[in-house]
Formats: C-alpha cells, sequence, structure tokens
C-alpha cells in the first residue's frame, strides 16, 4: 500500500509538472495564470480525472524513466498501479472503455520495459567499474563518446549503437536485457580497438 501511495505521489507530481503541455489554449492560459500567481499544484486543482489517461504514457516512460531514482520494486508498482487507476476511472465513468484499453496496453509496455531498463543501467555501471584507467586526452579522434546513443543492434555478449559505435562487450545478462531503440546516457572509451564503459546514466526504453 505504502508503494501505491509512493506511485499516485510521484503521478500527482508528474501531472503537475508536465501535463500542461497537452493543453488547448484557453485551459493553457488558465493554467498558466493559476500557476505563475503562485499554485505550483494548478494542474490537478484546475483540470479533471480526464486528463489522467492522456498523460501515463509520459509518466512511465519520461518522468519514472528519467526523474525518478527508484528501486526495481516502485518501477514495478508503477506499472500496477496506473494499470488499477485506469480501470477504476473507467468503471466510475470518467473515461470510456477504448480510453482505458488504449492506457492499459501503454502501462503494459512500460511495465514490462521499465524494470528492464533500470537492471540493464545497473549492469553497465557495474561494468564501468572494471574499465582500465585511461588519459582522455591520449585517445584519439572518435575513441571518446560522452552522448546519448541509441542501441541500434543486439547480439549475444554485445550491443551496437548508432552511428557505427561498437560492439561493446557485454554479459549475456545485459543482452538479454537490451532491446533495439532504447537509448543509453553513456561514456565509451575505445583503448587499443575496444570498446570500454567508462560512465553510465540511465536506460530509457520506448
Amino acid at each position: 500500500m505504502r508503494n501505491y501511495e509512493d506511485i499516485i505521489v510521484l503521478l500527482r507530481y508528474s501531472l503537475n509538472g508536465y501535463a500542461y503541455q497537452s493543453l488547448d489554449t484557453v485551459d493553457a492560459k488558465r493554467f498558466e495564470e493559476a500557476y505563475h500567481a503562485g499554485d505550483e499544484e494548478a494542474f490537478c486543482h484546475l483540470f479533471g480525472p480526464e486528463h489522467i489517461l492522456g498523460h501515463l504514457g509520459e509518466f512511465l516512460n519520461y518522468f519514472m524513466a528519467r526523474k525518478v531514482m527508484g528501486s526495481l520494486e516502485v518501477l514495478r508498482s508503477a506499472g500496477t498501479v496506473t494499470k488499477k487507476l485506469a480501470t477504476w476511472l473507467d468503471e466510475q465513468g470518467y473515461v470510456s472503455d477504448d480510453e482505458r484499453e488504449l492506457a492499459v496496453g501503454q502501462v503494459a509496455h512500460a511495465a514490462r520495459n521499465l524494470p528492464r531498463a533500470e537492471r540493464l543501467a545497473r549492469l553497465l555501471y557495474n561494468q564501468s567499474r572494471a574499465a582500465p584507467d585511461f588519459d582522455p586526452g591520449a585517445l584519439g579522434k572518435g575513441d571518446l563518446v560522452e552522448d546519448f546513443l541509441v542501441i541500434e543492434r543486439v547480439a549475444p555478449g554485445a550491443l551496437y549503437f548508432a552511428g557505427g559505435i561498437g560492439p561493446l562487450a557485454v554479459s549475456e545478462q545485459a543482452s538479454a536485457l537490451a532491446e533495439v531503440g532504447w537509448g543509453v546516457s553513456i561514456t565509451l572509451a575505445r583503448i587499443t580497438g575496444t570498446w570500454w564503459v567508462a560512465e553510465v546514466g540511465n536506460v530509457y526504453s520506448v
């Protein structure tokens, strides 16, 4: 139950911080006036439950992935809680059956991918701790990459990134988690022809 409460609090933060971007001109003006008057929870104070389902995709795929340093348990709970919320909104007549079905599909996708992306990030971080020491200034052109990289191909024990970067040798556990199209905030160094993970941030599922 504590996880349920935490997820709803996080959803409110996400709605208040980002959901205004989907408002039409009239509602956006109402929001801006209330927000600039000092109401930091203006979105949830002004708008009703019909706005919730349209924001779940951004909440799960952006807010939970990029803004919340949660445990795997919390990430799994996000999918469970938002799915039940979508069903409750339908039962109460706030949304249509079609809107609920669309939201449940988005939630199922995110619920499956969020914990996997977090596990992959942890494996890459552990791998970075085994990287050899190196002098960035001594590397050749193109041998140090610090960027948001998109996974272009996955092979057993190897990841390939867009831009012709790779292969990066990883554990087979890591490659089994990774999916084409996922993005990684990462620093890679090519030392004597081999790519190493120097630093890693988050892994973002799509």
